[in-house]
């Protein structure tokens, strides 16, 4: 069995990056799934599964976000004994980074080298804007492009009114429905999804990914579970990251679903998600103004003018709120490491 790379990725800029490791018993491959630090890969050769090398795990001992994810490319070495061990992630394009209750304060990346990344909301029940936002946060702090697919359009009375409420808390962020069970926009995300393009859902259980990633496939490849129609709720249909090769080239990569949604070094995508309260802020009297009760507000005044939402201005310092914290967190822990590291040179030179 032979596959071609380039139809999910491998260009240029790839192989440069691969050239220093390329010798006799390497090969580049793409992360496709990772389980318990056995790793499935798509090399040229085909599916290869593979674990980890001893100079991975002491790197990710350090930094867990250097671990390969879906996604990755990595390099293979293939031994005289049969054995397979994945020696190397080469440099990451982009990165889906959410932050994880660790006492280090360090974040989970939950997929790499998205070109788009998509936030799959259901419209039945109705689509959750503060959700949105967030996952929107991470997407574009990710360094893909971001845009929202609201599934389960045929369950919506008026499915266009919905994505016109949907966009006014994606600004600049391009919104597809879509019906899975009737084939409405699908075609539009196929054209999306092109050769050398990976397209990265992210959302909650039961928001449709399994079965978008089915539809796109033109197979049933991801497992899908009934979910209660009056909540949304339900058990977990994925439980790990899958990276998908579509017909015609180009991949989708599943990622499970998100009960919650840390924030992670996101300050740029926090700013990008809220593009209009930004553009609000620039008529404020005080650069630093946090538009609670500051004089001359700009955004409270908008506010008051119904041309921006309480609960959309609530949305924003709740995001910012949590992304201090997080950002205070980790500058504590680089301290503390710096340091244990100081103390530790003392007592080498003594």
């Amino acid at each position: 069995m032979t596959f071609d790379l380039a139809s999910v990725g491998w260009d240029a800029d790839l192989a440069s990056a691969y050239r220093r490791f390329d010798r006799p018993g390497h090969l580049p491959a793409r992360v496709t799934r990772v389980d318990q630090g056995v790793c499935t890969a798509l090399a040229a050769t085909g599916p290869v599964r593979s674990s980890l090398s001893g100079s991975v795990l002491a790197a990710a001992a350090r930094d867990p976000r250097v671990l390969p994810c879906a996604g990755d490319w990595v390099v293979l070495c293939c031994w005289p004994d049969q054995r397979v061990t994945l020696d190397a992630v080469l440099p990451r394009r982009t990165a889906i980074v959410r932050g994880v209750a660790d006492r280090r304060s360090v974040g989970q990346v939950l997929a790499a080298n998205v070109d788009l990344a998509a936030v799959v909301e259901p419209m039945d029940p109705e689509p959750d804007p503060g959700r949105i936002e967030r996952l929107l946060a991470l997407a574009w702090e990710s360094g893909a492009q971001p845009l929202v697919v609201l599934t389960k359009a045929d369950l919506a009375a008026d499915p266009v009114a919905v994505a016109g409420q949907v966009a006014e808390c994606a600004p600049g962020v391009p919104v597809y429905p879509v019906s899975v069970a009737r084939g409405d926009g699908l075609a539009d995300l196929r054209a999306l999804v092109a050769p050398n393009r990976t397209l990265g859902l992210l959302g909650r259980s039961g928001a449709g990914k399994s079965s978008l990633v089915n539809a796109l496939a033109g197979a049933t490849v991801m497992a899908t579970q009934r979910i209660r129609r009056a909540d949304g709720r339900g058990r977990h249909t994925t439980t790990y990251r899958a990276l998908v090769p579509l017909p015609g080239g180009g991949a989708v990569l599943d990622t499970p679903g998100l009960r919650g949604v840390g924030l992670f070094d996101a300050a740029d995508g926090i700013d990008r998600t809220f593009a209009d309260v930004d553009a609000f802020a620039a008529g404020c009297r005080f650069a630093d103004c946090a538009h609670f009760d500051e004089p001359d507000c700009a955004v409270r005044a908008a506010v008051e003018r119904g041309e921006l939402s309480v609960r959309r201005l609530e949305s924003w310092h709740k995001l910012r709120r949590e992304q201090a914290w997080q950002t205070r967190r980790r500058e504590r822990r680089l301290a503390a490491e710096a340091r244990a590291q100081s103390t530790r040179s003392r007592r080498g030179r003594a």
